[in-house]
């Protein structure tokens, strides 16, 4: 045989088998994982059974010429790369405690970077072969904060339940969502903002890349966030970029179907750049060239733009209306909310609230305060408490169910969590708030430093069933659970979770009804 000839069929073996390493069960996945830009190693836990890969790469750092621009792929490297600890967060304002949310529910303080598009990945899986259900947490924190790497986003729980569980970091604040008219000149795709969305696209396009050499399925992926990462999970599902990246979801009190919050609210490329334009005058810069030689630090004091909107790329038109003509992926969700959100701002006396409800509700006032008439602080206090949980959060599931059951097939499962959330030692009590859901979901009550009960324990374990459950099939229900029936305008069911877990009658439906009416003409 040829010299030439041998060294072809050796190249040739190689490839083969760094391909078939990629697939057949001889991957150690405790040990080392090929992806498409090189290896990678984590850790693996003997008491859980769970190996750890944190600070995967899954795009190129969005720095220097790169600082607003859709994201570029990660470059690849040589031997393995060792993936053992977080990478850094999001550059944000350094996170602290507030109201409810103690330490547990906050990004790290530190490291805080540009550098930031990494995501974490924990499977339980022994080889590539096993083909478990895959699912992508998505945080929250308004857009302009948050990380993969808050305790309470922990994926050992869930994988030692059968998932593939990931969670991903995205660009946020200004960094994430500047739209300039030079940044949409600049674009092949004549748009400029929701970068922060688009790192989320790129991360979903990653796993359908990578995922099957860690355990997972590509072909049964799950989004799931919580308040912006709810409001995101409703934005991927109505774009038309992320066309088969994920077969279900799960917004946990969020969603952009109705215009009731400035989250949900957008506005247009124009409106946008135009606010850009200010952003760039008011930190003295006069070009993009010269918003880019910015320090992260002065883009951060400028307190610049950082919502998502209507760009013309990845949303061609308004949630609701792309929901409303049936252009959205047509999958299933669990939609849901918190009954003590804490959103609102503190409770007025009665007289005071009902001077609110005229300025809130206009000529619908009269008939708001028909429907649900009040006459003590008490009872004020109450429907103001329903109407901070409903008009940020509540009406957004209910209106996403009634437009889903419209125009598409998928079923919908709504919930309400209803857990007073144990507080203690400096703690206060919030109900059940905003967030306070999480640790029950993904079973990761260690991660908070509360006083939980052989009740919460229980709660946490029924819930991340179901979520499980829904990962695996597109259905929340299993031995041993509650019936959690789909919820449809002739069918107005949720599940309730408290100590008992139950399904009932949708809560608020009068107040829903009520706030979709007016939402729906305003």
């Amino acid at each position: 045989m040829k010299k030439s000839n041998l060294i072809f069929i050796l190249i040739i073996a190689t490839k083969l088998l760094f391909i078939s390493c990629k697939t057949e069960k001889s991957v150690a996945i405790r040990e080392s994982v090929p992806t498409d830009n090189g290896l990678v190693s984590g850790t693996y836990s003997e008491d859980s059974g769970i190996t750890v890969f944190k600070g995967i790469p899954f795009a190129a750092p969005p720095v220097g010429d790169l600082r607003w621009k859709v994201p570029q792929p990660a470059e690849s490297w040589e031997g393995v790369k060792k993936c053992t600890t977080f990478s850094a967060s999001p550059i944000q304002n350094t996170p602290v405690p507030f109201m409810m949310w103690t330490q547990e529910f906050i990004a790290p303080k530190e490291p805080l970077s540009e550098d930031c598009l990494y995501l974490n990945v924990w499977t339980g899986a022994k080889s590539s072969e096993e083909k478990r259900p895959v699912f992508v947490y998505i945080y929250g924190g308004g857009f302009s904060s948050g990380s993969g790497a808050v305790p309470i986003y922990d994926g050992t729980e869930m994988a030692k339940k059968g998932l593939v569980f990931l969670t991903i970091n995205y660009r946020v604040g200004t960094m994430g969502f500047l739209a300039h008219p030079e940044l949409t000149s600049e674009s092949p795709n004549q748009a400029s903002g929701n970068y922060g969305l688009l790192d989320q696209v790129e991360a979903l396009k990653w796993v359908q890349k990578n995922i099957q050499v860690f355990g997972g399925d590509p072909n049964n992926v799950t989004i799931a966030g919580q308040s912006a990462g709810a409001f995101s999970i409703n934005y991927l599902v109505a774009s038309p970029l992320t066309i088969g990246l994920f077969h279900r979801a799960i917004a946990e009190s969020g969603g952009a179907v109705l215009s009731t919050n400035q989250l949900a609210r957008g506005g247009d490329l124009k409106a946008a750049e135009e606010a850009g334009v200010k952003f760039a005058e008011s930190v003295g810069a006069s070009s993009i060239a010269e918003l880019r030689a910015k320090s992260a630090e002065e883009i951060l004091n400028g307190r610049g733009p950082g919502k998502p909107i209507v760009d013309g790329f990845f949303l061609p038109q308004s949630v609701g209306e792309i929901f409303a003509s049936g252009k959205q992926n047509d999958v299933p969700v669990i939609l849901g909310w918190n009954e003590d959100e804490g959103f609102g701002g503190p409770p007025v006396p009665a007289n005071e609230f009902k001077q609110r409800v005229q300025k809130m509700f206009g000529d619908k006032a009269e008939e708001f305060l028909e429907k649900f008439s009040f006459e003590t602080d008490a009872e004020a206090f109450a429907i103001q408490n329903d109407l901070g949980a409903l008009q940020t959060f509540g009406i957004q599931s209910y209106k996403w169910m009634e437009l889903q059951n419209k125009t598409a097939s998928s079923r919908v499962y709504i919930y309400r969590f209803e857990r007073d959330v144990p507080y203690a030692g400096g703690m206060n009590d919030h109900g059940a708030f905003h967030t306070g859901e999480v640790p029950y979901a993904y079973n990761n009550l260690d991660m908070s430093p509360r006083p939980w009960t052989n009740e919460d324990y229980k709660l946490a374990a029924t819930m991340s069933d179901f979520w499980v459950n829904f990962a695996r099939n597109g259905d929340p229900n299993g031995d041993g659970l509650p019936q959690w029936e789909s919820c449809t305008p002739d069918n107005l069911k949720a599940m309730r979770f408290n100590t008992e877990v139950k399904g009932s009658d949708l809560p608020n439906i009068d107040l829903l009804n009520f706030l979709d009416n007016f939402y729906s003409k305003n």
